[in-house]
């Protein structure tokens, strides 16, 4: 039994079946190196998009913040504040409406 054995592993290795399956083999090569090129594609997408998506988080945090910020300093008591120094007042009575003398026909 163990001849046999012997026997089919050398008739299976002989010279000629080697030469007769290499289109296989060459095939068999190409799906593995296509396989890892497509493992290493992947990884780099799913790093671009962890990439993106950080900063994407990263931004909607500088918004939020900048827009409160705007929101803040546009209340009324703010702006008397920051136009203090240029010696500008708030208005106490409404404005005057001017009217044109020209267009009284």
């Amino acid at each position: 039994m163990q001849k046999e054995a012997k026997r089919d592993w050398k008739r299976l290795l002989r010279y000629q079946w080697i030469v007769k399956n290499i289109p296989y083999f060459l095939f068999l090569s190409v799906l593995a190196v296509l396989y890892i090129y497509n493992g290493h594609y992947s990884d780099n997408t799913v790093k671009d998009i962890n990439r993106t998506s950080k900063e994407l988080k990263e931004l909607q945090y500088e918004y939020k913040s900048l827009k409160s910020e705007v929101m803040f300093r546009s209340k009324q008591s703010e702006m008397v504040k920051a136009v203090e120094p240029l010696n500008l007042k708030e208005l106490v009575q409404p404005p005057m409406i001017l009217k044109d003398s020209v267009k009284n026909n």
